[in-house]
């Protein structure tokens, strides 16, 4: 019986889809506005060739998006859905933003009807007349959540191997509890890109030039910002963590800039 309800209810949706009202619901008009997942998949292609359904099926598992569900569990999603999975898949390509910064810009009022800020442009001058960048990265405290190996492999679709890879080479180090090693949101970001470059055959040992140039950059910061980072006073301390997260957002589009220049030499 469940068999033939799921059956029926997907020979109804695709009617309707097509224009139909078989069954005289009136809910036609509003059903006619949504989209199929795999509709969604074929509208966002040209702008995001890499989308697949497995991707949108695991925004939803991280509580980014909520398409309707039907009876039957078929997703539905509204014009305003995927115009939030749009926005959210422009921060992950064009600001680099992983996952728990970009479940905090939603949380906060970002959403598909807001228009996206151009990541190359300062935001508003501050009082004393330097520009004050979006920040990409977020130097905060994190939630605090970790993540064990299997946790990892199963939302990232990475490989063990090439975990242990990425151990190996210092791009990620985990924390051993109980015998058991977990992985905190920022290392689970990390591998979840890092089994998007294996596609194209980047592996471990490759991944120790971004290290590298993660750990040069990092320091040049930290040797500009060290005396107020160090301060006992909450309110310097505040603001040195303030300018840190300004300069990161600088240089990441710094680098970004770079990298397209040298790129468009490579495809001329």
């Amino acid at each position: 019986m469940a068999s033939q309800a799921t059956s029926t209810e997907a020979e109804q949706l695709e009617a309707e889809l097509q224009g139909q009202d078989p069954v005289g619901t009136g809910e036609l008009a509003k059903r006619q506005k949504s989209l199929t997942i795999g509709s969604v998949c074929k509208a966002l292609a040209q702008e995001f060739p890499d989308i697949s359904i497995s991707k949108i099926r695991y925004l939803e598992d991280q509580k980014l998006l909520t398409p309707r569900r039907t009876p039957g569990g078929y997703r539905l999603y509204t014009p305003g859905d995927v115009a939030r999975l749009r926005t959210i898949l422009r921060m992950q390509r064009d600001e680099f933003l992983p996952l728990r910064v970009i479940r905090q810009e939603l949380a906060a009022g970002r959403s598909g009807d807001t228009a996206i800020p151009d990541p190359g442009r300062p935001g508003r001058p501050s009082r004393d007349g330097a520009r004050v960048w979006r920040p990409s990265v977020s130097v905060r405290e994190a939630t605090g959540a970790l993540y064990s190996l299997e946790d990892v492999l199963e939302e990232t679709k990475a490989e063990a191997k090439l975990v242990r890879e990425l151990e190996e080479y210092g791009v990620v180090k985990g924390e051993l509890r109980g015998g058991v090693r977990y992985f905190d949101e920022t290392e689970r970001e990390i591998i979840a890109a890092v089994a998007e470059l294996a596609r194209y055959g980047v592996g471990g040992r490759n991944l120790r030039v971004f290290r590298s140039s993660a750990d040069r950059e990092a320091n040049l910061l930290q040797q500009i910002l060290a005396p107020a980072l160090r301060s006992r006073n909450p309110e310097r301390r505040k603001e040195a963590v303030d300018a840190l997260e300004n300069l990161a957002a600088v240089a990441t589009h710094l680098k970004h800039l770079l990298l397209i220049r040298d790129l468009r030499k490579i495809v001329r």
